[in-house]
């Protein structure tokens, strides 16, 4: 199937491959692992997979279907011959659907964020055991705002930024530097400056639904969803904002932790409507980052302008877009309703090749070639779409060679492997399936890892490679 390059801001039209359509479950159950753990510890750098679940429904934004989970978090360990998973560890933590990890191979420490509209969200650190794959509860800290959705560390791995999609705010919390725990928040951005949410908790759409009536609800409200700092000073950050179609952008001062706003972008092109920016992920080498538009299951590529960049980070005024609208893909086919998909994750594989994408609904991952010749870098075209063998994929993850992908199929309660094609980027499904009660995220952790070789989606941007998966 031949692929064209679209024009800036065009639409692709993605047909659906006869075979990617889905086929019955073959479910693999997770085993005890039947190794001693001097024979899984070959190495301290093995590759564990955690994955969170949703433990609770009622106070969730959106509406999950599956089945609510006794226990939050999985550990496994991953096979990266077979592309087999060995479940390690669960946790006996109570602790409510935590739904975004992050990973600091520095200090072996993972990260996670507890979702709740109605509870203020908690940010929990746990330490990793290289041996075992066992979690252990170090501490937790409040994230002072509701249903806590994403966390990133800066380059120096002094701060953690915190996302709140609720009530939209974003802070910035000191980390220990001996310990590595969550310090006293140190600074927080409100979008809507201190007024009430029109939306209240207690009554609200589901935000699983994307018709027109979800969409106009969902967008009475600023709702931020998550934040990166730029890869090449890690001084300029980025916030999408779901509610207000928008990319937030901000002079980031690792010393003071403080986030000064700095304007605003559109996530897609002018005179469209109801887009929803859910993730902004910027490619490894190229200066060019992509956006997925929850609402309108597109990907908006952005050209970076460094220049812009500069003289945002020496205080400048009025500060310049640091980002410009290049391009627009669709991320289903054409004649499949938008109403019944949202996209979920959106990331750039560590190769800098491909752009991959999960849509909800559709349930499926797209697969899109970055083009390197120069009159059309950065830019997508369409190279795969595959059925992830579940429902609602809310997120995916590689591992650390960048050749087996698991999906979190939210509403079938499954983990899926795939194995990926570093050349082509087709998804082959390895038949590897496990029960996995609602999980929301996948982890790759590698503990132990101290180079920015070793790459894990949980690991901070104290590395931009490091943060690539």
């Amino acid at each position: 199937m031949s692929q064209t390059i679209a024009a800036p801001s065009s639409i692709v039209d993605i047909p659906l491959p006869s075979d990617t359509l889905p086929t019955e479950l073959v479910h693999v159950p997770a085993q005890v692992l039947p190794l001693t753990p001097t024979q899984v510890a070959t190495s301290a750098l093995q590759q564990l997979i955690v994955v969170s679940c949703y433990t609770r429904f009622d106070n969730l934004a959106h509406g999950p279907r599956g089945s609510e989970a006794k226990h939050s978090l999985y550990t496994y360990y991953l096979d990266q011959n077979a592309g087999e998973l060995v479940l390690l560890s669960v946790t006996k933590e109570e602790v409510m659907n935590p739904a975004f990890s992050r990973f600091n191979p520095q200090t072996n420490l993972l990260y996670t964020c507890t979702e709740s509209v109605a509870d203020m969200g908690e940010i929990v650190t746990w330490s990793v055991n290289p041996k075992s794959g066992q979690l252990t509860k170090l501490g937790c800290r409040s994230a002072e705002g509701t249903s806590t959705c994403y966390l990133t560390l800066d380059k120096q791995c002094e701060n953690m930024l915190v996302v709140n999609y609720w009530n939209s705010t974003v802070g910035v919390f000191g980390l220990d530097p001996s310990s590595g725990l969550v310090g006293p928040m140190r600074s927080l951005y409100d979008p809507n400056e201190g007024r009430g949410m029109k939306v209240s908790h207690k009554k609200h759409v589901n935000h699983s639904k994307n018709d027109g009536n979800a969409q106009k609800e969902r967008q009475l409200d600023p709702h931020s969803h998550a934040v990166i700092l730029d890869p090449f000073f890690g001084r300029v950050a980025y916030v999408p904002d779901l509610g207000m179609d928008l990319i937030r952008q901000f002079n980031y001062d690792p010393k003071t932790g403080k986030l000064e706003a700095a304007g605003v972008m559109r996530s897609g092109p002018e005179g469209s409507g109801s887009l929803g920016p859910r993730y902004i992920e910027f490619h490894p080498t190229l200066p060019f980052a992509y956006v997925v538009n929850e609402l309108s299951s597109e990907v908006s590529v952005f050209r970076f302008d460094r220049s812009a960049a500069t003289d945002l980070m020496e205080g400048s005024t009025p500060a310049r877009p640091t980002l410009k609208l290049v391009q627009t893909v669709r991320t289903i086919p054409d004649g499949f309703p938008g109403e019944m998909n949202t996209c979920g994750r959106i990331t750039v594989h560590l190769a800098g090749n491909f752009v991959l994408v999960s849509n909800r609904g559709h349930n499926s991952i797209a697969v899109f070639r970055i083009h390197h010749e120069l009159q059309s870098q950065g830019l997508l075209s369409l190279a795969h779409v595959q059925h992830t063998r579940g429902a609602t994929p809310r997120h995916f993850q590689y591992d650390a060679s960048g050749q087996w992908l698991i999906t979190a199929n939210q509403d079938s309660d499954n983990i899926s492997v795939f194995r990926f094609n570093l050349a082509t980027g087709v998804l082959e499904w390895t038949g590897h399936d496990y029960r996995v009660p609602s999980p929301n995220f996948v982890c790759a952790v590698r503990p132990g890892a101290q180079s920015v070789t070793h790459l894990s989606q949980g690991v901070a941007q104290s590395s931009f490679l490091v943060s690539r998966l």
